[in-house]
């Protein structure tokens, strides 16, 4: 890659907080937002609140005329669509981007996923077999995932390159990688990356459970403690709906436009199993950690932490476990779960888990691991069940779907200030980054009894002293 990528913009919606602020406190408290199932056939679901689209347009501070726009283009749109909307004009904004004079052919959009409305396929089909004449001619648009893209596009005026990209559960991270090479190779200055809520049908959620994907049936009268990725008594995973958008932009866009930056791209992988099936392999994911490695030009001792795609399925944990262990041995990183605070987004799942990572970082801290009673291999370094303290400045985050797909992305802490001394994270990191690390060893980890809680502590994370002191059946899913 000639150019370093940054993140300029972020936004994000689940059940937990809609909004950087009320995601990162839900992160920091550990919150969780389960409940019992909803008539569709999932036991236990996290589902965003039924909010209209006109209040979460007014909850952001945007130009009129913008607003204007956004309701004329989105005002008959589909609600996830709607929703995928409101977190591009939420990233958009945050990226500074409203009134910035950036020529709309230099940004490029890809939308994150693939048969969004499978929940509106069947509300349709139900009214066209009562009266064939109900059935409006935008479906012939709104059925087809490229309706997000000409919503999106139009109401932000881009005209740059697009496309719908989809990777199954790993579709954000397949649409952050295809960015992150648009822009590093210097096709591209800025890419907005969009992964929309999944709506599905009864259809979808009876077929995960037939195929012993999901879970919650064991705990439909306790549904905060369904979701346990990596515990020994998980039993599938809980279905979640989260979307998020994520601005990136080559750091010479970023530095000329002086925009705030959340984070760097370090580096990335995609690899495929050669499998049709969903079970996964530790092979593959240990080959794509590799070379996400490799091509952030880190050793695995770089990494300070890793977001795992542990989506509380038996197979999955485990396998991704195995893998975890194979890459880094005694150079374990911390590890969580968003999963276990917001459920299974699917197809956005890695795009909400891309921002709670760089919130992380950025916060100095690691969200806790909700339900991890009894850990599935005690040789890893699991956040506790309270958030803690850390100096973090590496981490990986993974993502892994159907059809043995595979993708690894490494997220960089970033420095505020512009031009400063940039640090050496790779294979020749200074010594005092080995103490560090070399402090930070498993049995004195981060977990309910060693933790710096960060409930009651009042001082922030501004001194580095401070953040460098870290102290704190046979199912087939992935």
């Amino acid at each position: 890659m000639t150019h370093e990528v940054v993140v300029t913009g972020m936004g994000v919606a689940a059940e937990i907080g809609e909004g950087l602020s009320a995601f990162e406190a839900a992160l920091r408290s550990g919150k969780s937002g389960f409940s019992a199932g909803d008539g569709m056939g999932a036991p236990v679901v996290s589902r965003l609140a039924m909010v209209d689209f006109d209040e979460r347009l007014f909850r952001l501070t945007l130009p009129d005329g913008l607003v204007l726009r956004a309701k004329r283009v989105a005002r008959r749109s589909p609600r996830v669509l709607q929703i995928a909307l409101v977190m591009a004009l939420e990233a958009w904004q945050h990226a500074g981007l409203v009134g910035a004079s950036m020529p709309p052919e230099k940004i490029d959009l890809l939308v994150a996923g693939h048969n969004f409305g499978q929940g509106l396929q069947i509300r349709v089909a139900e009214k066209y077999g009562v009266n064939p004449e109900y059935v409006l001619a935008r479906h012939a648009l709104q059925f087809m995932d490229t309706d997000y893209l000409g919503v999106i596009s139009e109401v932000l005026e881009l005209r740059g390159e697009g496309c719908t990209i989809g990777g199954a559960s790993a579709s954000g991270n397949v649409a952050l990688l295809q960015a992150w090479r648009q822009i590093g190779s210097g096709f591209s200055s800025l890419a907005l990356v969009v992964g929309p809520p999944a709506e599905l049908s009864a259809l979808e959620v009876h077929a995960f459970r037939n195929l012993g994907a999901m879970g919650g049936s064991r705990f439909a009268a306790t549904p905060d403690q369904a979701c346990r990725p990596f515990d020994i008594d998980r039993e599938g995973f809980i279905l979640g709906e989260g979307s998020a958008c994520l601005v990136l932009e080559s750091a010479e866009s970023a530095r000329r436009r002086g925009a705030k930056v959340f984070g760097r791209v370090a580096g990335g992988a995609l690899c495929l199993d050669g499998n049709r099936l969903a079970d996964p392999s530790v092979a593959g994911e240990t080959r794509t950690m590799r070379q996400a490695l490799q091509t952030a030009h880190m050793a695995p001792e770089a990494v300070d932490y890793v977001n795992a795609h542990a989506t509380s399925s038996l197979l999955g944990d485990e396998v991704e476990a195995k893998a975890l262990w194979e890459v880094f041995a005694d150079a374990m990183p911390w590890i969580n779960a968003t999963k276990g605070l917001t459920g299974h987004c699917l197809f956005s799942a890695s795009l909400v888990e891309a921002v709670a990572v760089l919130l992380q970082l950025r916060g100095g801290f690691l969200h806790p691991n909700r339900n991890l009673a009894r850990p599935l291999d005690e040789r890893l370094r699991f956040v506790g069940a309270t958030a803690c303290e850390t100096g973090c400045e590496i981490a990986l985050s993974n993502a892994f779907g159907f059809g043995g797909i595979n993708t690894s992305i490494i997220f960089q802490r970033w420095d505020d200030a512009w031009g400063g001394k940039k640090n050496d994270y790779g294979r020749n990191r200074s010594d005092a980054r080995l103490l560090r690390r070399s402090l930070c060893r498993r049995d004195e980890a981060c977990g309910p009894s060693r933790a710096r809680s960060l409930a009651p502590r009042e001082s922030s994370h501004e001194g580095k002293g401070d953040r460098d002191a870290i102290w704190g059946s046979d199912q087939l899913w992935r």
